[in-house]
């Protein structure tokens, strides 16, 4: 019970954090270049959890061509900015780990 408790009181924690910034800022006008800044705040998150998969895969940067990661997520990269599909971006990504972790082992080193 004690379990239940903590996980529910952490849920109304987080929930009550995230809707006092929907409560408040709703009726205050946020300045331009903070409204710029925010801009670039999904960008960020979103490299600061991809690029550590792709380039730091076992703890250390690793941009060879034995690193399969890093190769496919340039081809969903390339697939991404071409196409502007965030569906296609996944599937071809994908794709081309899968493709290149089942090769890679089979080419001679």
């Amino acid at each position: 019970m004690t379990g239940w408790l903590l996980i529910a009181s952490i849920g109304l924690v987080t929930y009550a954090i995230r809707l006092s910034f929907i409560l408040f800022l709703a009726r205050t006008e946020m300045p331009p270049l903070l409204l710029k800044i925010l801009r670039f705040v999904p960008i960020a998150v979103l490299s600061a959890i991809i690029f550590p998969q792709l380039f730091l895969p076992q703890g250390t940067i690793n941009v060879s061509l034995a690193n399969p990661r890093w190769i496919a997520g340039l081809l969903a990269a390339l697939v991404a900015w071409r196409t502007r599909k965030i569906f296609l971006t996944i599937i071809v990504g994908m794709i081309a780990l899968w493709t290149l972790q089942w090769l890679l082992p089979l080419l001679p080193v």
